[in-house]
């Protein structure tokens, strides 16, 4: 639950990369919809300055569903069998009734001392603090940037000149004020994103959500008159995909009624709609199958590079791509489980599995690259730009105007490569002047413009700094800082290894004081994910800092399986029937941890948000003698039906589908709700969630703990009512949940 304001990244950055917040919403930010395909929603935190008090990673984009629709209809032999199906019920008044009781007992089980107002000021402090850094994407001659703090809770939107944003203190034109736009249209909004009209630049998309939801509006904006265009472009509430063709016409992918939706709630039909008429008569464009996942069309607007691209989502993880040109669909000819995109003239593709073409074997986890117009007319002879070793992997890439950066995991460890297409060969060189340790992100400034590069560093004890720099022109120069926001002297980073039950040697990261005594008695967080090829890696929390280290905790961070940290082969090899491999691999580093002495059973607790609040809950019911105490936060939980709820659908390439047989026997065994007993003593669980939560049902969380104390279990509860899958709307939200799992965690584990 770092609290970390990211710079704005490229899609194949932000793949693997830990605090991802709302993928696709990022990328038409970063972009402005150009030619970033979007990523398919994982289970994941949003990171962002306003929910800090959770660790993000991807976000979904699938059909939204109003709330009170998400009403359960079993049958009477289900009921039978789960008597909690009614708390799916999601803004039933019974369901509700019940929330309102769960909450008041944890407030006044952890908000009601002084230690919790203590942790709710200072993480608003930060949260709120004016010396954040305010990461910005160019537009045009502007650099843009939304800024939330206690008199914005909402947030501004804001920009100013790269002269103006060099200074200690930019001055900054507002483009839209959102807490100004709510009041006047009584509404709740808050940002999910921009859509650019590229490259004229003075239209874009803004996606507004109702409280912090996936589900958003998009309506046209202009940016001269900084005014919403009269009549213009305007997609009802969803989780629509859209993306530019030209002036007067989008791609469009959204809720069209009956039939548009894929078996996991995803446009099904991407549609052209023409300005001046109604969505209703946009003309179809392609239609994906109801058994698919998603459909998504756009355009790529570089100059001189304008094509039209169509994605096919087969399963998370197999896809198809095709050229659009003339009414016609020409299929790019990959391996469906690879991920192609587009940069200039170069066609990228990322393999997840191994490829024989041409004569030649790539291995999986490579980055290939070809000329894009010659491999439409057959050529198969592509440069490897990454190959992957034992102990590294891609961590993403990106395109300058001449240059490609490539982002590589050396052990959990980043390090940057630039890649430049010159006298008919690839050459790749270091970037210079790069740290040794700790994450670092590279992303240019303006691919269309020149090479310029933002770059962010850090690492759990080094505030998180900006850096501008020029390829083929030096190191980068740092341009600001975070302060830092909790006394880090004395304490150390130590990169452990523990070995898992079978073998594989799992790595974790641990933070703690050089002086503390290794007695087994420290009160230690131990934070994983294992999931959907995300890498957890180094990066300065000030919350963590603040409200845990400070005080004496230790903090650990578990690089299991079912992650991205060591590729596509670290992440298959805990997929589906094998989903026990990442819960092996966590509490082979919690053994690790207790026999080091650097705690016991006793001190030792565990958190985890969304994929990782399912492994919260299969540590708490498979190693209920390990830990004392579990916060899980915005969980998968009911793994029987979690295919049936929000977009859980689309995720049983991850886990399986329960109405297999087969697959539902290993479900079954990796389901929480269904291995939670009474005979049992189990950890202390604080379980959070969020009512406005339309990616993980807030029904998981809610049954568990309706489960869990009937049982007569030590189970705490609160939901909050906005927020979303990031499990709040604004800071002062984002403060009181992130209080609420660190008080928890002080009044159990000392």
């Amino acid at each position: 639950m770092p609290v970390i304001a990211l710079p704005e990244l490229s899609t194949h950055q932000r793949r693997r990369q830990q605090f991802a917040d709302i993928a696709v919403a990022a990328a038409q930010t970063v972009f402005g919809g150009r030619r970033r395909p979007p990523r398919l929603p994982c289970l994941s935190y949003a990171m962002t300055t306003t929910q800090a008090a959770y660790l993000a990673l991807l976000a979904a984009t699938c059909i939204a569903v109003p709330l009170a629709a998400q009403k359960p209809m079993p049958n009477s032999n289900a009921l039978a069998a789960d008597p909690y199906l009614w708390l799916e019920d999601v803004l039933g008044d019974k369901s509700l009734d019940w929330v309102r009781a769960r909450n008041a007992e944890s407030q006044k089980a952890l908000t009601d001392s002084a230690r919790f107002k203590e942790l709710e000021a200072r993480t608003l402090a930060i949260m709120d603090s004016t010396d954040r850094v305010p990461y910005v994407a160019k537009r045009g001659d502007y650099y843009y940037n939304l800024w939330q703090d206690a008199d914005n809770p909402r947030g501004l939107w804001r920009r100013t000149t790269l002269d103006e944003y060099s200074k200690d203190k930019p001055a900054w034109e507002t483009v839209l004020d959102l807490d100004a736009l709510g009041k006047e249209e009584g509404e709740n909004w808050v940002w999910k994103g921009s859509t650019w009209l590229v490259p004229d630049r003075d239209r874009c998309l803004l996606s507004l959500s109702r409280g912090g939801a996936d589900a958003s509006v998009m309506r046209e904006f202009d940016i001269p008159s900084k005014s919403f265009v009269k009549d213009g472009f305007v997609v009802p509430e969803s989780k629509t995909q859209a993306a530019w063709q030209d002036r007067n016409t989008l791609f469009v992918g959204t809720n069209f009624g009956e039939g548009s939706m894929t078996e996991s709630g995803y446009p099904r039909i991407v549609k052209l709609w023409t300005r001046g008429t109604k969505l209703s008569e946009a003309k179809t464009v392609a239609e994906g199958k109801v058994e698919d996942v998603f459909t998504y069309a756009y355009r790529d607007q570089t100059v001189g590079f304008e094509r039209d691209f169509l994605f096919r989502g087969i399963t998370f993880y197999t896809n198809e791509m095709f050229l659009l040109k003339d009414g016609e669909q020409t299929k790019v000819d990959k391996p469906d489980s690879a991920n192609a995109s587009v940069h200039r003239q170069w066609l990228l593709i990322e393999l997840r599995d191994d490829w024989l073409v041409s004569g030649t074997q790539h291995t999986a986890g490579s980055l290939l690259v070809i000329d894009f117009d010659q491999f439409l007319t057959g050529n198969r002879e592509f440069d490897t730009l990454f190959a992957p070793t034992d102990r590294s992997s891609l961590a993403g890439w990106s395109g300058t105007k001449n240059h490609l950066l490539i982002n590589v995991l050396d052990n959990v460890r980043n390090v940057v490569q630039v890649a430049t297409h010159k006298d008919g060969n690839w050459h790749t060189e270091p970037m210079p002047g790069l740290p040794k340790f700790g994450t670092i992100n590279a992303s240019p400034v303006d691919d269309e413009e020149g090479d310029a590069y933002w770059l962010t560093i850090t690492d759990y004890l080094t505030p998180t700094s900006l850096w501008l720099g020029d390829v083929g022109n030096g190191p980068a120069t740092k341009l600001k800082s975070l302060p830092a926001f909790f006394d880090s002297d004395g304490l150390v980073v130590e990169q452990r290894e523990a070995t898992s039950k079978d073998g594989t040697r799992i790595p974790y990261f641990l933070v703690m004081r050089e002086s503390a005594s290794r007695d087994g008695n420290n009160p230690t967080l131990l934070y994983g994910y294992g999931g959907f090829e995300i890498s957890l890696t180094p990066g300065y929390s000030a919350t963590v800092g603040a409200n845990w280290l400070e005080r004496g905790g230790v903090y650990v961070v578990a690089n299991i399986r079912g992650g991205g940290e060591f590729g596509p082969r670290w992440h298959q090899a805990a997929l589906k029937q094998n989903r026990n491999k990442c819960y092996e691999d966590f509490a082979c580093v919690a053994r690790d941890l207790i026999d080091t002495q650097i705690t016991s059973p006793r001190h030792l607790g565990i958190q985890g948000g969304s994929n990782g609040g399912l492994l919260m809950g299969n540590m708490t019911a498979m190693y209920p003698d390990l830990f004392r105490s579990v916060v899980c936060q915005v969980p998968l939980l009911d793994m029987l039906r979690y295919h049936k709820l929000l977009a859980g659908a689309s995720w049983m390439g991850e886990y399986g589908d329960p109405d297999v047989p087969k697959e539902a026997e290993w479900l079954r065994r990796y389901s929480p709700y269904h291995n939670v007993n009474k005979e049992t003593t189990y950890p202390k669980v604080l379980f959070t969630t969020s009512t406005r939560d339309d990616r993980v049902h807030p029904g998981h969380a809610r049954k568990m703990m309706a489960r869990m104390l009937e049982q007569g279990h030590d189970v705490l509860y609160y939901e909050n009512i906005e927020g979303g899958h990031g499990g709040a709307a604004d800071n002062k939200q984002a403060a009181f949940m992130s209080a609420l799992a660190f008080a928890f965690l002080w009044e159990t584990l000392p």
